[in-house]
């Protein structure tokens, strides 16, 4: 399996991280400038150790890298934590740096794309946003954790949302107990 992760700007970068961390397969990632500013802010992470946990690393500038084409296969991309400035960008087709261009890329070629929204409250504008895309067959998945887990950690609570962001692209995994 082949996915390509893209980290934005948003609060929550230890949601991309972490998805990073339990993906199996080859992991394609590209991080936005303020992802790259928020990171060390947020967690214990450099922005150097975050990109050694994927095989391929792009510049959110890089126009022309394989993933910018539809010609260039992989099984999923998740914009893991995603911002409501990307999810308007993505919602009107505005392809100006490498992580919109390959979530328009994902829209056009029908792939699964899931869109880890880390916002609230949400305006009438950024509701209308998600609809737009979600009508687009794009996963909006908002970085809200259930609780019937039991979470005890922070830790917990991220493997929550990162198992839910797991289970609608495919992938296995036993980040939390499911529901019985």
């Amino acid at each position: 399996m082949r996915y390509v992760v893209a980290i934005t700007g948003a609060s929550g970068a230890i949601y991309g991280i972490r998805l990073l961390q339990e993906l199996k397969g080859e992991r394609i990632l590209v991080m936005s400038e303020t992802a790259r500013a928020i990171i060390p802010v947020e967690t214990d992470y450099t922005v150097e150790e975050v990109e050694a946990m994927a095989d391929q690393v792009f510049d959110d500038g890089q126009m022309f890298a394989s993933i910018a084409s539809g010609s260039f296969r992989y099984d999923a991309m998740v914009v893991v934590p995603c911002t409501e400035s990307s999810v308007a960008k993505f919602a009107c087709g505005i392809a100006d740096t490498l992580i919109s261009r390959a979530v328009s890329v994902c829209i056009k070629e029908n792939r699964r794309l899931v869109l880890v929204v880390r916002e609230t409250p949400k305006s009438a504008i950024m509701l209308e946003n998600e609809l737009k895309l979600a009508r687009l067959g794009v996963t909006i998945l908002d970085a809200n954790p259930g609780f019937y887990p039991r979470p005890q950690t922070v830790d917990d609570i991220v493997d929550i949302v990162v198992g839910r962001c797991m289970d609608q692209i495919g992938a296995e995994h036993d980040l939390y107990r499911r529901w019985e």
